[in-house]
């Protein structure tokens, strides 16, 4: 199935439709006077046809995101997708199903925000020129993963403008950390995940270098913050086919 990014009946249905991004994402796209919004599903419910839709919003749990795409993808439904969870074994599965289905686009983005996307894209040209960097995210207590997509994907970003600029680990002289105060370990790069009450989404890449730091952060206080990205997404992944990791790619910011 193609589908024209700026036809103005576009049909999109939203999958964790009563979650706090779903119900943000039925808001949005209800709004939105180039989009049709034909249907909400719950855990539970069954997909069955997804009334008929030319683009999925997904935006469920871990466990069943994976079940969810599959039967988006299998049905020729573009998907957009904001479930965290997507590690690389379910990426590549995702990849071969697609590949049957040649016609379908989907997008597993870890953030929409656009803030997040720049935050990430001024990280990359950074890298390079600071010998060490660490990443705090920071999210309300209700997430249930942790570090977020967010901060993942910000630290491969990261590693890999490092390494082609041919820098070696990041510098840190400990040795004994037994309770992990150091945090985690993305692709070599400190992850240190905040969960708090009355916190949304904020994030930041501390970089430091002889007599000198660079803080690039970035909040989100409402989750009405991510709506434009989702949007966007939703008007462009009938124009890209295949997998694609990462809402900047669709704003040209990769």
């Amino acid at each position: 199935m193609s589908v024209d990014p700026l036809s103005p009946s576009l049909r999109v249905v939203v999958i964790g439709a009563s979650g706090r991004m779903g119900s943000q994402a039925c808001a949005a796209v209800d709004a939105a006077p180039d989009l049709d919004l034909v249907g909400r599903y719950d855990a539970g419910d069954d997909l069955g046809e997804l009334h008929g839709a030319d683009v999925a919003v997904e935006f469920s749990v871990p466990d069943a995101s994976m079940g969810n795409v599959a039967h988006c993808v299998e049905l020729g439904v573009h998907a957009v997708v904001g479930t965290t969870g997507w590690n690389a074994e379910r990426l590549a599965s995702l990849e071969s199903l697609l590949a049957q289905h040649d016609s379908v686009g989907v997008l597993i983005a870890p953030n929409f925000a656009i803030g997040a996307l720049l935050m990430m894209s001024f990280a990359r040209q950074a890298a390079p020129f600071y010998e060490s960097v660490e990443i705090v995210e920071m999210h309300h207590p209700a997430k249930v993963d942790a570090p977020s997509g967010t901060a993942a994907r910000t630290a491969s970003i990261i590693a890999a403008a490092r390494a082609e600029a041919g820098l070696g680990p990041v510098p840190d002289a400990t040795q004994s950390d037994p309770d992990g105060a150091r945090g985690a370990t993305v692709d070599g790069i400190p992850v240190h995940a905040l969960r708090l009450r009355g916190r949304v989404a904020h994030q930041e890449v501390d970089l430091g270098a002889e007599g000198e730091a660079l803080t690039i952060r970035h909040d989100s206080f409402e989750r009405t913050s991510f709506m434009p990205g989702v949007l966007a997404g939703v008007r462009a992944v009938g124009s890209h086919p295949g997998l694609t990791v990462g809402l900047e790619n669709y704003l040209g910011l990769a």
